[in-house]
């Protein structure tokens, strides 16, 4: 058995290039990964098709920030093969109201249609998951993110891996030895992911990333 995991225990690891993970959702214990690629998102790279940005501007959603957490994490656990187990989900509640980890959820009238959650420690933000019930959602709330990085002044979007779906919003590799550099810089700096933001209006997201990309 792995021994008991403390938010303490974690916020270390991620400042060294590490993240937990499990082998299933009714896994015990967990793992350890540095991967040898990392997955980055660039914040002054983020890619928007010109449909993704049709779809943004007609506010298909409403837009949360730290409103439910929980519901978040659930929604991002609530798939046939996940790598979040119960240990983690107790870890990621404590460190959420501890300050440390923050979500954006994506609303259709009362229900939660999609999400993301992750870590910040200084200006790194650590992308755990996402999650989509609706089309574009896990797009759009990843499109609202980036923009609350950017806003806090955030340095680095660590998405840990790279996928298709990452890749088209922009996500590249970089080798561990870059990304560890790149992550002292980040957790070096003072950034703030606020919670109660001023209404993002989507004219004004877009004009935001294209103002830089």
């Amino acid at each position: 058995m792995t021994p008991a995991l403390t938010p303490e225990i974690v916020l270390q690891a991620y400042m060294r290039g590490i993240f937990p993970m499990a082998d299933h959702r009714d896994a015990a214990d967990v793992f350890w990964v540095e991967p040898r690629m990392r997955g980055i998102l660039p914040l002054d790279g983020l890619h928007v098709s010109r449909s993704l940005a049709r779809r943004i501007r007609a506010r298909p959603f409403a837009v949360s920030y730290d409103r439910d957490f929980a519901g978040v994490v659930a929604g991002c656990a609530d798939r046939a093969e996940t790598w979040i187990n119960a240990p983690l989900v107790e870890i990621y509640s404590a460190l959420h109201a501890g300050g440390f980890a923050h979500s954006i959820e994506l609303w259709e009238g009362d229900a939660l249609v999609g999400g993301v959650f992750g870590i910040a420690i200084g200006g790194a933000f650590f992308g755990e998951s996402m999650f989509s019930r609706r089309t574009d959602a896990s797009k759009i709330a990843l499109v609202y993110l980036v923009d609350r990085l950017r806003e806090g002044g955030f340095r680095l979007f660590d998405t840990q891996f790279i996928t298709p779906h990452l890749a088209t919003l922009g996500a590249v590799e970089i080798p561990r030895e870059d990304y560890r550099a790149q992550l002292a810089e980040a957790i070096a700096r003072r950034a703030r992911f606020d919670p109660a933001p001023p209404e993002a209006l989507p004219a004004q997201v877009m004009q935001r990333r294209t103002q830089t990309s």
